[in-house]
């Protein structure tokens, strides 16, 4: 499992209005802590993919991002993104609940919420500006009346000034009412949208709504509470008692309702919230809930876990160890076993371990990418071939990841290639925001290209994007 720091999405001005649509252009105030886990990932898939195909979106075009947080909480983003806290999972009792947020967020990516709330947006806006006008414009009006009773020498207007140098401040925060009034009535519309999407695509796939009841019920007490102690699942999707009556009415008519999740969801289901909880917590917390006692596969995965972190081997290794002979298949574990021995100064044992997690799951760009790393950390120079084919296997798949291009400029500058170490750092810049480094690394490597080959025309594409991007920040200056 694997920690980034996330500062291309920013929680957005509305979210403040109760919506739980963000975008990435208003990014960069506040940043999110994402993780990144082969499993994790994969097992959201199994869930998501076809709620995602019932709102009528290619699943391959929407990105799941698992955000490290213990609240609870998930959202959508412009450009098709999925966000779930991790406590969202860790909380979630079994994958119906699961199933249920991420039903309710697709019927936000059908509903195209994300436009029509910044249009609302837009309108709130307005509306709480011309508000603010017409009462600024009283105000002026009657302190140059006051203004004109003084001059006179009535006393009364020394009395009437003094409220109406009040006026200002009240008539702003009572705009400010009226754009939110505006923005919340949008609001707590598309929720019971998004909500009655959601349940629709449950009913198509067959697939019982008790989870989201039980989801939306589990919440429900919270909107008693302080803003500072709810879950932001709260303040950013306002519950109403007609938004629970309306599930709850779908779940006692549904012709789907006693169905349960899938039985193959169950372990996946239940690892996935061991395997968090473990990463996340303190070890002794997590020893303490899955005891020894405890011999489930996902118990034994969490102890694992927690005893790799304290780090006592000597129970960690064992623990892995025998689920690897129990389940030789799963690449997770040998995952898992590989991520043990590398972070314990052992890469070229973890090596083999990275490579039967890739020959299991061979489509999996995070597995691919992480071999790739512990080759290129080792310090071996006969790993760097394959680490430059592992690190290109996942980049076909996840072009975008800045962190592999970065790794892979690394493979090829230990292997003595100049032009193609520019390439990557060319592509890591131009990803991370930093075109000026993009543009020198580009130039550089078409100095060693071949002219008019793929590679240096992809380079001539990162110069005009980089140049651009100088071209637009000089313009916003």
């Amino acid at each position: 499992m694997h920690f980034k720091r996330f500062t291309g999405l920013a929680i957005s001005a509305l979210a403040t209005f109760s919506f739980a649509i963000l975008e990435p252009e208003r990014a960069s105030a506040q940043g999110l802590e994402l993780l990144r886990d082969a499993e994790i990932e994969n097992t959201l898939r199994l869930y998501a993919n076809p709620l995602f195909a019932q709102a009528g979106v290619d699943p391959n075009a929407v990105e799941i991002h698992l955000v490290k947080d213990q609240s609870l909480n998930a959202f959508v983003a412009e450009g098709l993104n999925l966000f779930i806290n991790t406590g969202t999972i860790i909380q979630s009792d079994d994958a119906g609940q699961l199933i249920g947020v991420i039903a309710h967020e697709s019927g936000h990516i059908a509903g195209g919420h994300l436009v029509r709330g910044e249009q609302a947006m837009g309108d709130a806006m307005t509306t709480g500006l011309a508000a603010m006008i017409l009462g600024v414009a009283a105000a002026v009006v009657a302190q140059r009346q006051d203004q004109s009773a003084r001059e006179q020498g009535n006393p009364e207007a020394y009395r009437s000034a003094a409220q109406n140098s009040m006026m200002l401040p009240a008539v702003i925060g009572a705009a400010g009412e009226v754009a939110y009034k505006k923005y919340a009535s949008f609001s707590r519309t598309i929720e019971g949208s998004a909500d009655t999407a959601g349940l629709k695509f449950l009913d198509n796939l067959h697939m019982s709504a008790r989870g989201m009841l039980a989801f939306m019920e589990k919440l429900e007490g919270e909107e008693l509470l302080v803003t500072d102690r709810q879950d932001p699942y709260v303040r950013t999707h306002p519950l109403t008692t007609d938004r629970i009556d309306e599930i709850r009415n779908h779940v006692e008519h549904s012709p789907w309702s006693d169905v349960p999740p899938p039985p193959e969801f169950d372990e996946p289901h239940q690892r996935m919230r061991a395997k968090l909880a473990a990463f996340i917590n303190p070890p002794m917390s997590t020893l303490y809930k899955y005891k020894a006692d405890d011999q489930s596969i996902s118990s034994r995965y969490a102890r694992a876990i927690a005893y790799y972190r304290i780090p006592d081997l000597a129970h960690a290794m064992p623990l892995i160890d025998g689920l690897i002979a129990e389940r030789p298949n799963d690449p997770y574990f040998h995952e898992l076993r590989g991520q043990i021995l590398y972070e314990n100064g052992k890469p070229l044992e973890a090596i083999p371990e990275y490579k039967e997690a890739v020959k299991i799951l061979p489509d999996n760009a995070l597995l691919h990418q992480e071999l790739g790393m512990v080759e290129v950390e080792s310090d071996d120079p006969a790993q760097l071939a394959d680490a430059k084919v592992q690190l290109n296997a996942a980049i076909r798949k996840e072009g975008d990841d800045a962190g592999t291009w970065r790794l892979l400029a690394i493979a090829y500058g230990r292997d003595g290639d100049e032009a193609m170490a520019s390439v990557g750092m060319a592509e890591y810049a131009l990803l991370v925001g930093r075109y000026s480094e993009a543009l020198y690394h580009a130039n550089k490597a078409l100095q060693g290209l071949k002219h008019g080959s793929p590679m240096a025309l992809r380079m001539e594409d990162v110069r005009a994007q980089a140049e651009q991007h100088q071209e637009k920040q000089r313009n916003n200056r």
